[in-house]
Parts: structure tokens; sequence; C-alpha cells
């Protein structure tokens, strides 16, 4: 997977915020997506194991994985408090793609 190519832009400030808050939306997303990419694996373990020991180190990693995210969530939701007192005084100008964006 490449970085994205974000040739730099004049934006608001408002809308500067807002890719803020996207950003976080789109993190929130990515780790609802690994924690269910979890459960379906230990599922399917769970299903094919034949030793404890097995389940154990399994137990493991999902606490690890599990502790990891707490982590993330506090980071994120600490990023979104910085905006939450922050409201544009007026409404923010639509959104436009630029057409190198849309073409992606």
């Amino acid at each position: 997977m490449s970085t994205p190519n974000m040739p730099p832009r004049p934006i608001s400030r408002c809308q500067a915020i807002t890719d803020i808050i996207e950003s976080i939306a789109q993190e929130q997303a990515a780790v609802g997506r690994i924690m269910s990419a979890e459960a379906d694996k230990l599922e399917k373990l769970i299903c094919m194991c034949t030793h404890p020991q097995e389940l154990i180190k399994a137990n493991q990693s999902v606490n690890q994985l599990v502790e990891s995210v707490h982590h993330l969530e506090m980071v994120l939701q600490a990023k979104l408090a910085l905006f939450m007192d922050c409201l544009c005084p007026c409404p923010c100008p639509p959104y436009h793609k630029d057409k190198d964006e849309e073409a992606e």
C-alpha cells in the first residue's frame, strides 16, 4: 500500500478540522476491521484447536491486541477532544474534490 499523493493546497481552518475528524473516523473503521479479522481468526482456531496450550497462546495474542487497540482509542479520543469546542463560526463551504482526486 502506498502513501497517498497529497500535494499542498490552501484549505480553510474549518476544512482542516473536518479532515482531521474524518481521519479519526477512518482510523475507527480500520480498527473495527482489525478486530473483526481477529475474531474470525480466533473462532477458526477454537474450532481446530487440539491443545489447551494453543488456546492460551491465542488468548495472550488477543489480550495484546485489545490492549493496543485500547491505547489507540485513547489517542483518537484525545485527538477528537481537541476540537470539541472548536466549531467554525459560520457554515463551512462545501468541500469539492479536485479533478485529480476524483480520478483516483
